[in-house]
């Protein structure tokens, strides 16, 4: 017999000193440059924006991620959007 884990993840953060930045609950990751982490929590959609962002660890499976550099600003988004649109949602918007 299956059993299928229907628990939401918890999501946390927290920022030290804007220069180190330890997320949970974290479902998805869209895209990651130097400048912007653009990713998806059990709470929605998040934008981490700022200078020099490194993405030093992170794990789907557990849901947590750790990156560093300078944070200037945390944008949240939809609160229903958890993972990233399929092909077929972006259409149809």
């Amino acid at each position: 017999m299956n059993t299928v884990d229907t628990t939401v993840k918890k999501h946390n953060l927290i920022l030290e000193d804007r220069g180190k930045l330890s997320l949970s609950g974290v479902t998805d990751v869209e895209s990651f440059n130097d400048v912007e982490v653009s990713l998806y929590t059990s709470q929605g959609e998040l934008v981490i924006r700022g200078k020099n962002l490194h993405v030093d660890e992170i794990s789907l499976e557990t849901g947590d991620l750790e990156m560093s550099g300078e944070v200037k600003s945390l944008i949240y988004g939809d609160r229903d959007r958890t993972k990233k649109p399929t092909l077929w949602k972006k259409l149809t918007r």
